[in-house]
C-alpha cells in the first residue's frame, strides 16, 4: 500500500511523531467482523479487497482520470469493476465487533461508487473530522499498538483535547514489507468543538 493514494489532510500541529490533522469529507467501504484483532483484520481485509477487485455492481460510465476507477467496457452495467487501492486500512473496535475500512478514491461518494455484491460491505461518507495521530513502525502486535495509543493519549491529555469514540489503527503497508519499514498510525478522533491547540 506504500505507493497508493491516501486522503488529503491539513496538519494543524506537528510535534515529533505526533500530529493534529484535519480531514475533509471522504467515502469509505467498511465491514464489521468478530474475533481477535488479527483474525478480524484479515477477514475484513479479504471482504473489502474482494469489493475493490470486482465483487460489485459496475457502472456503465467511469471517469478515466487517475486514480479514479477504470474498467473494461460494460455491456449492461452489471459487471464488476476494479477500484484503485488507497491507504490506510483502518481498524477499530465498536462494542463486540471490529470495523475494518478502506478509504475510497478522492471524489467518490456512496452514490457514485458501485454497490458491493457482499451485503456485509457497506459504503459510507465520513464528515470532516479532526484527529490526533501518532506515527510508528514495527510489528502489528497488540502490545505495540497499545504502547503507542497510551503515548498518544498522554499527548492529547496534556493539550486538554477531548477524544470521542474508539482508537483506530491505520496500516499503510502490506504484510510482506519488513516490520521496521512499516508505516503505522494510531488515530484518536477529537470533539467537533476543538478549534485550536497549544503546547502545554
Amino acid at each position: 500500500m506504500a505507493s497508493t493514494k491516501e486522503p488529503k489532510y491539513a496538519v494543524e500541529v506537528r510535534e515529533g511523531d505526533f500530529e493534529l490533522r484535519l480531514y475533509g469529507t471522504h467515502a469509505v467501504a467498511e465491514t464489521q467482523v468478530t474475533g481477535d484483532w488479527s483474525d478480524a483484520g484479515n477477514e475484513g481485509f479479504r471482504r473489502l479487497a474482494g469489493y475493490i477487485f470486482g465483487k460489485n455492481r459496475g457502472r456503465s460510465k467511469i471517469a478515466m482520470t487517475a486514480p479514479v476507477a477504470q474498467a473494461a467496457s460494460l455491456r449492461d452495467g452489471q459487471e464488476g469493476l476494479k477500484i484503485p487501492m488507497t491507504a490506510p486500512v483502518a481498524q477499530r473496535r465498536e462494542g463486540g465487533m471490529w470495523t475494518v475500512a478502506f478509504t475510497m478514491p478522492e471524489g467518490e461518494t456512496p452514490a457514485t461508487l458501485p454497490q458491493p455484491d457482499d451485503p456485509r460491505v457497506v459504503l459510507r461518507e465520513l464528515p470532516p473530522e479532526r484527529v490526533a495521530v501518532v506515527r510508528f513502525s514495527g510489528r502489528w502486535t497488540v502490545d505495540n499498538m497499545k504502547k503507542h495509543e497510551d503515548s498518544l493519549r498522554q499527548w492529547v491529555s496534556a493539550r486538554q483535547l477531548h477524544v470521542v469514540g474508539q482508537p483506530e489503527v491505520n496500516r499503510y503497508d502490506p504484510p510482506f514489507k519488513p516490520w521496521f519499514l512499516r508505516r503505522n498510525e494510531i488515530w484518536l478522533r477529537l470533539a467537533d468543538d476543538v478549534r485550536a491547540v497549544s503546547s502545554p
